[in-house]
């Protein structure tokens, strides 16, 4: 006989494939009304899952049906997106629910062609999505949108409108000036440019901001922390020891100013040959691995070195503005499910913010 107890409980203990693995889908049950052999289950989902709804529901249907197969079921997930918990002290930004930055310790790992697609498949997966281009010195975003001439407006001259690109808005440095001019400011003056970006842009409703920003640990990065609401962090990496040395202090970075960390990208894991196909790990391989398993944060995904990637972005077309159902797409979709996944299952007090961080000045000896 089929009770809501038993059903829990293999809810409790089936792994589903389509599902995060880190995650119980249980802990999602929402509602669960068993009447005259007739099941009704709803699931909600705080996390962006356009992708995953059918496949799960039917993988979910194909389990009960085994286990009970004289019930009906009817199974309803929906997506509910939520805004979780940040600093406490730092004012939160107008219809913006979360802030995920997307950081590296050095440059070249591709770092912001992961921020576009990731905005890109949050967006395919039900989401609304900004993306902001933090890097003051030498901003991208623009080209791999692209919209490289395009200029803000302002309705109030207090504040400017972001751009819209592929289904997202969008805002950067490079927007402002002459794609020509060199931005030759002191730090506290990118920084104060970066609060102004930020603030000033009249973001509409956002679930997520995605922030893209420059390698490093330095002004912008503490600015970040320490006057941005940002919800939690994810480390793009390559699997070269190089990239993975710098990555590890970008993770510490973000212990020391208290943003979690989601987890990590490795980029550029293998490079897929445009003629025949093969695979070749060029940079190395398990490096994300084994930079997620002495962390203790979770690897999201694995993304390839191919031609393509880096032609779309080039044309400003970026790979789920192509195809949004294509095998790279896919990877990037997921990757993005896994990341806002893991939001859900922030347990930890982040509320003392960075207050206590420790900014080091170097001294020449005497």
């Amino acid at each position: 006989m089929l009770e809501q107890q038993t059903l829990i409980e293999l809810l409790g203990s089936t792994n589903f494939e389509s599902f995060p693995a880190n995650l119980k889908l249980v802990d999602f049950v929402k509602q669960t009304d068993i009447k005259d052999g007739k099941v009704e289950l709803i699931i909600q989902l705080p996390f962006p899952c356009e992708g995953l709804l059918l496949p799960l529901k039917n993988e979910l249907n194909e389990v009960l049906q085994v286990k009970w197969a004289d019930s009906q079921f009817d199974i309803q997930i929906k997506q509910n997106l939520v805004a979780y918990e940040t600093k406490a002290g730092v004012a939160p930004i107008s219809k913006v629910k979360n802030i995920i930055a997307v950081a590296s310790g050095k440059g070249g790992v591709g770092k912001s062609t992961t921020s576009v697609n990731l905005a890109l498949a949050l967006q395919k997966e039900g989401a609304k999505v900004g993306l902001l281009d933090a890097d003051i010195y030498g901003p991208s975003i623009p080209i791999m949108l692209g919209i490289p001439d395009a200029r803000p407006n302002s309705e109030d001259k207090k504040t400017i409108l972001p751009l819209k690109a592929h289904g997202i808005e969008t805002m950067s440095i490079g927007f402002l000036v002459d794609e020509k001019q060199a931005m030759v400011w002191r730090g506290p003056m990118a920084s104060s440019a970066l609060q102004q970006i930020v603030r000033d842009t009249q973001w509409g409703e956002l679930d997520y901001l995605i922030i893209d920003l420059p390698p490093g640990t330095g002004d912008i990065q503490l600015t970040m922390a320490q006057k941005i609401p940002v919800t939690a962090a994810v480390i793009v990496t390559t699997p070269q020891d190089l990239a993975l040395a710098d990555a590890k202090k970008a993770i510490t970075m973000f212990e020391k100013v208290k943003i979690p960390v989601m987890g990590v990208i490795e980029n550029m894991a293998t490079h897929i040959c445009s003629e025949c196909g093969h695979q070749e790990a060029i940079f190395g391989e398990g490096g994300g691995k084994k930079m997620s398993d002495d962390y203790d944060i979770p690897l999201l995904g694995q993304l390839p070195l191919m031609m393509s990637i880096r032609e779309q972005l080039d044309a400003g077309t970026p790979a789920l503005a192509v195809d949004a159902e294509s095998d790279i797409s896919q990877i990037y979709r997921e990757t993005a499910r896994n990341l806002t996944a893991n939001l859900s299952v922030l347990g930890k007090d982040f509320s003392k913010g960075a207050q206590g961080i420790e900014v080091s000045t170097w001294q020449p000896k005497e």
